[in-house]
C-alpha cells in the first residue's frame, strides 16, 4: 500500500484512541485482558498493535509466524478460543474505523482502489486467523497425544522384581481400549526385557465385561507364545462368577493365586 507509512504514523500517534476503540469493540474480551496476561503472559493490546503493523506494512510472513506463535501460546494455556475470535474481529473493525478517520482527516484519496485495499487487509486478517487456528489445533492435538501417552504408561505399570519376574498391577476400570493398551505394552515389554514370569494382579478390578475377559485371555496366550508364564492374582468373586457363566477360562498353564503376596513369596524365593 502506497500510503502504508503515513497510515502507520497516524495509528502510532493515535494509539491510545485506537486501544480505547478496540476495547469498546471487544465487549467480552476487555474484562479478560488481565486474566489472559496472568495465565499465559499474553498481552492482547500490544499484540493487537503488532498485528495491525504487520497488516498495514504487508508483512505476510511475519504475520503468519506471529499467528502460529499465538496459536501455540493459547493452546498451551487452554484459553477460550471465542475470546481470540472476538478480539481479532474487533481489531479488523477498529482498523477500518481508523483508516476512514485518516482518509477524512487528510482529505487524500487514500483508498485509490477501495476493493483492492479491502481485499488486502481482510485477506491478511483472515490469513492470521487461519494460521492461528491451524497452529492451535495442531499443538493442542500434540498435547493431548502426549498426555494420553502418559496416562497409558501410567495405566500399565510393569514393575520388574528381578531379572526375569515382573508385576503388572491392573487397577481401576478396564475396557476394550485399555486392554488394547495392555496387549501392546505387555507383549512389547516381554520382548524387550525377556520377562519369563508376569504376575498380573487383578485385585484392583471389581468387575470386567466378558469381551474384556476374553481379550485378557488372549493377551495371556500371546505372552505364553513368547515364552512368558503368566500368574494371575487377586481375582474377585464377581469376575470369577462372570467367567463361569460365560464359559470363559484361562489357559490351563496359567497359574492363579489368591493374593499378590502369595505370588511374591513363591517367585521371589525361587
Amino acid at each position: 500500500m502506497g500510503e502504508a507509512f503515513k497510515l502507520q504514523e497516524f495509528l502510532e500517534k493515535n494509539s491510545q484512541k485506537f486501544e480505547e476503540k478496540l476495547l469498546d469493540e471487544a465487549v467480552n474480551v476487555r474484562d479478560k485482558i488481565d486474566e489472559i496476561l496472568s495465565i499465559g503472559n499474553i498481552d492482547l493490546v500490544n499484540n493487537a498493535h503488532r498485528v495491525v503493523a504487520y497488516i498495514i506494512n504487508g508483512q505476510e510472513k511475519e504475520l503468519e509466524l506471529f499467528a502460529k506463535q499465538e496459536g501455540i501460546a493459547w493452546a498451551t494455556h487452554s484459553i477460550d478460543l471465542s475470546f481470540k475470535l472476538e478480539w481479532v474481529q474487533a481489531i479488523r473493525r477498529t482498523l477500518w474505523n481508523f483508516i476512514k478517520q485518516y482518509n477524512d482527516l487528510t482529505g487524500e484519496q487514500v483508498i485509490l482502489n477501495f476493493f483492492r485495499l479491502e481485499k488486502e487487509i481482510n485477506n491478511q486478517v483472515d490469513s492470521f486467523l487461519n494460521a492461528f487456528f491451524i497452529s492451535y489445533s495442531t499443538y493442542k492435538d500434540s498435547l493431548i497425544k502426549a498426555q494420553r501417552k502418559l496416562v497409558e504408561n501410567l495405566s500399565v505399570p510393569i514393575i520388574p522384581i528381578n531379572a526375569s519376574v515382573c508385576i503388572l498391577p491392573v487397577i481401576g476400570s478396564v475396557d476394550t481400549f485399555r486392554t488394547s493398551i495392555l496387549e501392546e505394552k505387555v507383549l512389547t515389554e516381554i520382548g524387550a526385557s525377556h520377562i519369563q514370569t508376569l504376575i498380573m494382579d487383578l485385585s484392583g478390578i471389581a468387575d470386567m465385561e466378558p469381551q474384556v475377559i476374553h481379550h485378557l485371555t488372549k493377551i495371556i496366550d500371546g505372552a505364553s507364545l513368547m515364552g512368558c508364564h503368566t500368574v494371575i492374582t487377586g481375582l474377585r468373586a464377581e469376575v470369577v462368577r462372570k467367567m463361569i457363566h460365560t464359559g470363559l477360562s484361562f489357559d490351563p498353564d496359567t497359574k492363579t493365586l489368591g493374593t499378590l503376596q502369595q505370588a511374591l513369596k513363591e517367585y521371589l524365593i525361587s
